[in-house]
This record gives C-alpha cells, sequence and structure tokens, in this order.
C-alpha cells in the first residue's frame, strides 16, 4: 500500500491515529508541505472504489479530525482522491496553496449543517412564505448557505448552512423554533458534516 489517499488539507499540527480507513488501511497520518498538512491514509490503487462502506469511513475521518482538540478545521476532498507518492501530493499542495488558504479562511471555526423540509403527499404548501420564513429565522446566524437539489416532490426545501461553532446551540434553537411552527411538515436536520458545500478547490487528478 504504497499509495497515498486524501482526506483532507488543513493548516493545523499534524496528527495521526489508529481507524479503519479507506482501502482497508488501519492509520490515519499527515503529509506536509510547508503549513499545510495533507491527512492521508496509504492505499493500493490511485483510483479507489467508491463503496458504502469506504464511502462512510471517508466521512468518519474528517469527522474525527474536526471533533478533535475541540473542533479543528479541514478542507474536505471528494471521495477518491489518491496520488502515486508524498512528492506527487506535495507537488498538488504547492500548486493549489493559495486555494486551499482561502478556503481554510471561509471555513475556520465553522461546520456543515443540512435542513430538508417535507411534505405529506399531495398536501398544499406555500413554499414562497415557508422559504422566507426559513430564511428570516436561519440566514441572520449562518454564515453562508446554498441551496441543494429538489430531488423530490414531497421536498419543498433543501439547503446547506455554514454555521460557527460557537453559533450553533443558537442554530438549533432556530430549527426546532420552526419545526414547532410548522408542525404539519417534516423537518430533517442533519449535521454536523465537513464543509463540502462551501469549498470549492480544485486539485489535479490523480498523479
Amino acid at each position: 500500500m504504497t499509495h497515498r489517499y486524501v482526506y483532507g488539507v488543513m493548516n493545523d499540527d499534524p496528527v495521526e491515529f489508529e481507524t479503519d480507513a479507506v482501502g482497508g488501511a488501519d492509520r490515519v497520518y499527515t503529509v506536509s508541505h510547508r503549513r499545510l498538512n495533507a491527512v492521508v491514509s496509504d492505499i493500493d490503487t490511485t483510483d479507489p472504489e467508491e463503496t458504502d462502506e469506504d464511502a462512510q469511513r471517508h466521512d468518519d475521518v474528517l469527522r474525527e479530525i474536526m471533533e478533535r482538540d475541540g473542533g479543528r478545521t479541514i478542507v474536505p476532498m471528494q471521495f477518491g482522491m489518491a496520488f502515486e507518492n508524498d512528492r506527487a501530493l506535495k507537488n498538488v499542495l504547492r500548486g493549489a496553496r493559495p486555494a486551499f488558504r482561502r478556503a481554510i479562511n471561509d471555513i475556520e471555526g465553522r461546520e456543515e449543517l443540512g435542513l430538508k423540509v417535507v411534505r405529506e403527499e399531495d398536501a398544499d404548501v406555500d413554499t414562497d412564505a415557508l422559504e422566507e420564513a426559513v430564511a428570516d429565522a436561519l440566514e441572520p446566524i449562518a454564515a453562508q448557505s446554498v441551496p441543494n437539489d429538489l430531488f423530490s416532490d414531497r421536498l419543498v426545501l433543501n439547503r446547506s448552512y455554514l454555521v460557527d461553532r460557537d453559533e450553533r446551540e443558537r442554530f438549533d434553537e432556530a430549527v426546532a423554533d420552526l419545526e414547532a411552527e410548522y408542525d404539519d411538515l417534516m423537518f430533517r436536520y442533519t449535521g454536523p458534516f465537513a464543509p463540502y458545500s462551501f469549498v470549492d478547490v480544485k486539485i489535479g487528478a490523480q498523479q
């Protein structure tokens, strides 16, 4: 297992811990270039298959990083980013360093939360009024938000929010208040997640 599978990039202190990692690895550690640390594990391919199990392991490693030392900030990579060796990975870190620095600044001390609002079959919902109420309640607390696909006819709102950890309790309470107000709708409130929806760092294909 000589290749490097990348979970994300941070500018925090290096880490090393044992866990069930992608591709059957049992250890996660960091590869450093200047002040950037790529969180990696060893893998025997540069084109890993995205099984449900490994996708969950990918997310679990990111969550472990985010929960360390009172909350760390990491720019998450999508599943499947793997490199031949440390040198190839460091070349990418060098080239994308400004983009990573900007992304880290944008998400520092923040986490992603998701909210889906679902109606009953054939229920009549004033979508505009609901969207306005949700925006009035949540947008002042969140640092950013983005819409997601309405992939079901019953889904009337699907949005991701970037929220300061210090504002998490306030945000939770605002969601609970909305849920109480709209008790005829189903609120699916999820997270925290690594902030995939709020970073857009393109790094080279597998090298």
